[in-house]
């Protein structure tokens, strides 16, 4: 069977991006860098939405050279959407049009490559609702966009519990924080908080 991970680059306020910063907002350094570029961080199935497709296949054929884009190019890639139309551009991409959800259950329960999700807000906040998510984990950069910031990643998540397991800083500044997940009905009960 395989796993799941959601996966995000964070500022400390919860933005996915932000207008006139560089990607990364201009602090990443070579710790982080050469995490990105180890063997461990390649050896899955990107999952993403028709978005993130855009974008993504967009720099992937202005930097065909690119190492960064030559190896997500390279590796297997499945994107949700009922607007695009195969065949798609991207090498080693396939679309599936249906039910996102349904079709990431029966990726997960026939499968043993491990699944991640690439940017994609919405198709996260899908897969995590419907208990999908095996491991949720950001690398929370030491910057806050309260001004310039966009695409808020936790706006209409239901409730989450996170229990760490495991934790990394790179380059003295970028923290990584892995958690499992656990979709909660709401906030706990005072019995529940104090353990009685």
């Amino acid at each position: 069977m395989s796993s799941l991970m959601v996966d995000f680059i964070i500022s400390l306020d919860g933005y996915a991006a932000a207008d006139g910063w560089p990607g990364f907002w201009g602090m990443e350094g070579p710790e982080y860098l050469a995490w990105l570029d180890g063997d461990a961080e390649k050896q899955h199935t990107s999952l993403m939405g028709a978005t993130t497709y855009r974008l993504m296949s967009g720099f992937a054929g202005e930097m065909p050279d690119d190492p960064g884009f030559t190896w997500l190019t390279s590796m297997p890639k499945v994107v949700f959407s009922s607007t695009l139309r195969a065949p798609l551009s991207w090498d080693n991409t396939e679309l599936v049009p249906g039910d996102a959800v349904e079709a990431v259950r029966e990726m997960k329960r026939g499968g043993t490559r491990p699944l991640r999700t690439l940017g994609s807000l919405s198709l996260c906040r899908s897969l995590l609702a419907a208990g999908l998510v095996d491991r949720f984990r950001v690398v929370v950069f030491p910057v806050i966009t309260g001004a310039s910031g966009r695409e808020r990643i936790f706006d209409a998540y239901p409730d989450v519990t996170l229990d760490l397991v495991e934790s990394h800083t790179f380059d003295g500044r970028l923290q990584l924080l892995e958690y499992v997940p656990t979709v909660v009905d709401g906030p706990p009960t005072a019995g529940e908080r104090d353990g009685s």
